[in-house]
């Protein structure tokens, strides 16, 4: 069984992935997992480009096949922000309740029509051997008027899918994954793994 490397600490992405990739013969473990306590620095001007970076930078430290997202939240009212800054937005330490607010803020009074949003994924992989492979995804959506549901994490809670009429946390876990933008990035990775672990 071959192990992958996720460049994350976030358990709740660990779970997602492991979900997908069951039916491969891979285990994918997080850096804690790995015992990689590295923090790469995500100063690129793309959600590709930070996510090559952190799963070349992971693999050159671990060894193995190593995948990385970059994920966030782009907001068309606000000029796509926070878009790649989505994590760090108004400081990594402020809790999402309190970001939400602030966004809630800059949309008052903003109709429906004008609270289109989507999630992005960007989804690289660094092998040892120097292939490297990118898939990419989208969820369209809208910024709701109130923080819903338990379900997921980060912006989850504001995001409403239309064609489901719920917020994105109240989706469950096999919802989410089947139209989220990762799990769709995720099962373009999948794809695209078969096919280089079977050469």
């Amino acid at each position: 069984m071959e192990t992958i490397i996720f460049a994350t600490k976030n358990k709740g992405k660990i779970k997602e992935i492991n979900a997908i990739l069951a039916d491969m013969n891979v285990e994918v473990v997080s850096m804690e997992d790995a015992g990689i306590t590295f923090d790469v620095v995500e100063d690129g001007t793309s959600f590709e480009e930070n996510a090559m970076k952190k799963a070349v930078q992971i693999m050159e430290i671990g060894n193995k096949i190593t995948l990385s997202d970059d994920s966030g939240l782009e907001i068309d009212y606000m000029d796509k922000a926070p878009g790649i800054y989505s994590a760090r937005f108004m400081g990594e330490e402020t809790p999402y309740p309190q970001r939400f607010q602030a966004i809630f803020e800059k949309l008052e009074n903003v109709p429906e029509e004008k609270r289109t949003a989507r999630f992005v994924s960007c989804i690289a992989a660094a092998f040892p051997d120097g292939r490297r492979l990118v898939s990419y995804d989208t969820v369209e959506g809208i910024i709701g008027w109130e923080a819903k549901g338990e379900n997921g994490f980060g912006y989850d809670p504001i995001f409403f899918v239309p064609e489901k009429g719920k917020y994105m946390a109240e989706l469950s876990p096999e919802e989410k994954n089947a139209i989220s933008h990762r799990g769709k990035a995720l099962r373009k990775m999948k794809e695209m793994l078969k096919k280089e672990l079977e050469k």
